[in-house]
């Protein structure tokens, strides 16, 4: 995804830390101060436990009884995370990555083909993880990457996120496109000087973004702009239609907006509806309930007109989705 020469400009230690946290599992706030933080690596010959790691804490005392359940060694521990292998699985994947690796392959495809070996190898009992979040997700190949990437970000273009607080632009992430790669990703620091003094309202600020970016990088593909607590907010929001009643609402603008972005959102506004009309037909029952069946055809006709014209459809799961299986606590 990123070119040989790749230039990171425009970021500092805070400017990355906000970035990040965006990304940070978010816990309820009656569970926040509790919350289990961390994971724990366990080594084990399948009778005995070997080797013992906390992410947080460093190593830990092996000397306990094995197998045991993987959510009980979390519990123990209070991590949320944990991941056990068998003793030489580790070494046994980057065997089979050396063997599988190609010279020519880039970035993206050693980390497919890494995620295709650690997958094979849950399967075969040699790893084992808790939890299993992402399980029944395919693993998208090269060329689906390459194909939704294109479908976002042509050519020569750019793909800008912009997030704001008050008159601060909090954070933001440039990426321009060169080729089938990313040639240059491009922090806040580097736009905020350029912005100038911000009005306080991001509807008005985010189109001095939009141009000073147009001007000194690239013409924008995708555009996305909101407060920074908004966003937040959508990333966690599981509901059908969240992000395109936001979207009509003006909580989020997106200029410009690519066909497999505006395809992906309007389905999502469709599916919302379809959902709350069953859900009133089912309600109602009597001469309403007749239109269930027709309900049921129209909303499954919507996801094959859709076929692979979507981002979603391309990858062949909702990415959306997978993001927030990642971030739910």
């Amino acid at each position: 995804m990123l070119t040989a020469d790749v230039r990171f400009e425009g970021w500092t230690t805070e400017s990355w830390t906000r970035f990040l946290s965006l990304w940070q599992p978010r816990a309820t706030p009656d569970r926040e101060p509790t919350r289990p933080r961390g994971g724990i690596i366990a080594v084990h010959d399948g009778s005995r436990l070997r080797k013992l790691v906390s992410t947080r804490t460093g190593r830990l005392d092996p000397s306990r009884a094995w197998p045991v359940p993987l959510a009980e060694l979390a519990e123990a521990h209070g991590a949320s995370w944990v991941l056990s292998a068998h003793l030489g699985a580790l070494d046994e994947v980057m065997e089979r990555f050396g063997a599988r690796a190609q010279r020519g392959d880039d970035l993206t495809q050693q980390a497919l083909t890494l995620v295709e070996l650690v997958r094979d190898m849950l399967d075969e009992g040699a790893l084992e993880s808790w939890p299993r979040r992402l399980k029944g997700v395919p693993v998208p190949t090269a060329q689906m990457i390459e194909r939704t990437v294109g479908s976002v970000c042509a050519d020569g273009h750019a793909i800008l996120l912009g997030l704001f607080q008050g008159d601060d632009l909090w954070t933001s992430f440039l990426a321009r496109r060169r080729g089938a790669l990313f040639d240059c990703v491009i922090g806040p620091e580097e736009l905020r000087s350029g912005m100038g003094p911000l009005s306080g309202e991001w509807r008005r600020d985010y189109r001095h973004l939009v141009g000073l970016v147009e001007d000194h990088y690239a013409p924008l593909s995708l555009g996305c702009f909101a407060e920074v607590t908004t966003f937040r907010e959508l990333l966690h929001d599981p509901r059908p239609g969240a992000w395109s009643r936001a979207v009509t609402v003006r909580d989020v603008a997106l200029s410009p907006v690519p066909a497999g972005i505006g395809l992906a959102l309007g389905v999502d506004g469709a599916r919302y509806a379809f959902d709350h009309l069953k859900a009133a037909t089912a309600r109602f029952g009597g001469p309403l309930g007749r239109f269930d069946p027709l309900l049921a055809k129209m909303r499954s006709r919507l996801g094959d007109v859709v076929g692979d014209k979507d981002v979603s459809g391309s990858l062949g799961f909702d990415p959306l989705a997978v993001l927030r299986a990642l971030l739910k606590r």
